[in-house]
């Protein structure tokens, strides 16, 4: 007899990912496993059973987030090690990404439980793939610390990275963001914004950071955001260290005009064009 595929296994832990939007980008194995586990842990049981009953599937939820996740992270390990199996699910994407998931996966670890993902939905890779930024490398940054001297310690740290970085963040908190991002990056440094991803509202603004600042002083920003961030040039991260010869034979030898390269010199250290030309002449 040909064994069955995608068998839903006892004692198993499934990291299953669910649509950021669009009902339709659920997998058939994710419908499966859905369907059949013994039960469903839920960021947000309320939210998970409108999935669940367009699919048409009825399903026992327990609750498992931020707020409870030690407690109900020990009722699900201990439920699993009996047998049982168990799906985790976030409010929409992949779990364990920015998500309480993450503790659960390495609870399950420190206790040999198994764990699988069945892969799908998540909003930082689409965003990644729609930003027109380098995408061979990169960082995902999440949700940055919300203020004090953590905010700080991380963006400045983010200022050094020249790799493209992924954030997430809230409507009420994304002008602030930019500002902070202006300050350490400067407002020329690209950036892709983008909200309501997969729905039909979807937005990707390709810009700079000073024109995003411009354009939500005179829009409210709506829905969640994942910003893509160019990653710093070499010279950036040097900064004050090159000389501006060394600076200006940089963005020459980049592609830049000497007089492109003589302002772009004149920027990064605070000085003026015509101080930074005579240099290059004397």
């Amino acid at each position: 007899m040909k064994e069955e595929k995608n068998k839903i296994v006892g004692g198993m832990l499934y990291v299953v990912a669910t649509p950021i939007g669009n009902l339709s980008d659920i997998s058939e194995r994710a419908i499966k496993t859905l369907s059949e586990v013994d039960f469903i842990a839920a960021e947000d049981t309320r939210n998970t059973l409108r999935l669940l009953t367009s699919l048409g599937i009825s399903k026992t939820l327990v609750s498992y987030h931020e707020h409870n996740k030690r407690e109900a992270g020990e009722k699900i390990t201990e439920r699993l090690i009996l047998g049982e199996s168990c799906a985790i699910v976030t409010d929409a994407g992949t779990p364990a990404i920015s998500d309480p998931g993450e503790d659960l996966v390495a609870l399950c670890a420190q206790k040999s439980i198994p764990v699988t993902s069945v892969p799908g939905a998540c909003a930082f890779v689409t965003a990644l793939t729609l930003s027109g930024l380098p995408t061979s490398k990169f960082v995902f940054e999440g949700f940055l610390p919300v203020k004090g001297k953590e905010r700080r310690e991380r963006l400045s740290a983010l200022a050094k990275e020249q790799r493209t970085f992924v954030l997430h963040e809230a409507p009420h908190k994304l002008k602030n963001t930019l500002d902070d991002l202006c300050r350490e990056l400067g407002e020329d440094r690209r950036v892709a914004l983008c909200r309501e991803l997969t729905k039909l509202n979807e937005q990707v603004q390709r810009c700079t950071i000073g024109e995003a600042i411009g354009y939500y002083s005179e829009h409210e920003p709506r829905g969640e955001y994942v910003i893509v961030v160019e990653g710093g040039t070499a010279v950036e991260q040097q900064g004050t260290t090159m000389s501006p010869l060394e600076a200006v034979e940089y963005y020459e030898n980049s592609g830049m005009t000497k007089n492109d390269a003589v302002k772009a010199t004149a920027k990064l250290l605070g000085m003026s064009r015509n101080d930074v030309y005579k240099l290059t002449i004397s």
